[in-house]
């Protein structure tokens, strides 16, 4: 049976967390003198010799208006780097506790467990780059805090099927965080629809890949509301920078020209899929529901040092499980696939 306060560390119960002078004051005010900042402006045109909104509370009403969540159910992490550093720093204890992660995905899972010198437990993706339902739960111990589900995945780009993420989801009294980076590009639906229905369920997404904000590093994270009151607890004070905020409140104005480009990334996928299926050193193409495509070929080293040495850079993934020989191809341009693909037709075996 979940039971947050059993899983939150004893020294995280009892933290005081910093408060800051924009913590303090909340109201409305004319001449600050509270934060030893200086007062004259700064080199820059615009007013940043103000501390941010700790909370970044502007930002958080415009998300909820376009995700349906509540403000208090959101936070915005330093990257969503961040975000999973906090959930190990909340929820697990040193030489303690463990987690469980699902590769091939997301290398940060297991190094944030690294540095955290958390146990990570690893239970790979069947043959179909699915969930090892079994494997996970059997997995799972007394000191178990957390497992990590990539969906759409990183590198396979395949969505997990909801069934089987419902299935640990009501039989894990942990934490379960779903990494939704590659959600925009997916005809399956979100997850933070769930929210209410879990209250062990963590919800990350990402202004960096579709919204096409990968400089500001601005992670998205939904969660219940205790659990984000302890993200908030938790975090260094200011972690999202007034720049980042402006910026991501102004783009998050143009809705409908990120699901212009959507619609183009996933067109041009389907094109480079087919194009690239003809080449005779290609052997599979695996199915994709992100803005990249996971690519077994014969010779995956030879082929990325070709590409590299005529400046287009992929990932070679041919040491993760299940990659043997796979390159990840994330969709460009019209202009940038057609080089691509125009290379390729040079590429001899």
């Amino acid at each position: 049976m979940f039971d947050l306060k059993n899983l939150i560390r004893d020294n995280i119960k009892t933290l005081k967390p910093y408060s800051s002078a924009r913590h303090e004051f909340t109201g409305k005010a004319s001449v600050f003198l509270d934060a030893n900042e200086n007062p004259y402006g700064s080199p820059l045109p615009d007013k940043f010799n103000r501390y941010p909104d700790p909370l970044q509370w502007q930002l958080k009403f415009q998300i909820a208006r376009i995700k349906g969540v509540p403000a208090e159910n959101i936070f915005i992490g330093n990257g969503s780097d961040e975000v999973i550093d906090l959930a190990f720093r909340i929820f697990c204890t040193p030489a303690k506790d463990n987690v469980i992660i699902c590769p091939p995905t997301y290398g940060m899972y297991e190094v944030s467990g690294n540095i955290n010198d958390v146990e990570i437990k690893k239970i790979n993706l069947t043959h179909d780059f699915q969930l090892d339902v079994e494997g996970v739960m059997n997995a799972i111990d007394t000191n178990t805090k957390l497992i990590f589900i990539c969906s759409p995945n990183n590198p396979t780009g395949n969505n997990m099927r909801r069934e089987d993420v419902e299935i640990i989801l009501n039989n894990f009294s942990g934490i379960v965080i779903i990494d939704e980076a590659y959600i925009n590009y997916s005809k399956q639906k979100t997850f933070i629809q769930e929210l209410t229905e879990y209250p062990n369920l963590v919800v990350m997404q990402t202004l960096s890949k579709a919204w096409g904000l990968a400089a500001l590093r601005l992670g998205l994270c939904y969660a219940p509301m205790d659990i984000i009151d302890l993200f908030n607890k938790v975090k260094p004070p200011y972690n999202i920078n007034d720049a980042s905020q402006l910026l991501a409140l102004e783009a998050l104005q143009n809705a409908d020209l990120v699901n212009e480009w959507i619609t183009a990334s996933v067109q041009q996928k389907e094109i480079l899929i087919k194009e690239l299926s003809a080449f005779n050193f290609v052997e599979k193409i695996y199915p994709s529901d992100a803005n990249f495509f996971l690519m077994k070929v014969k010779d995956a080293s030879k082929l990325y040092n070709y590409l590299a040495e005529n400046e287009i850079v992929v990932r070679n993934r041919s040491r993760d499980p299940g990659c043997e020989n796979c390159l990840r191809i994330t969709i460009g341009t019209p202009e940038e696939n057609q080089q691509l693909l125009h290379l390729l037709k040079n590429y001899k075996m």
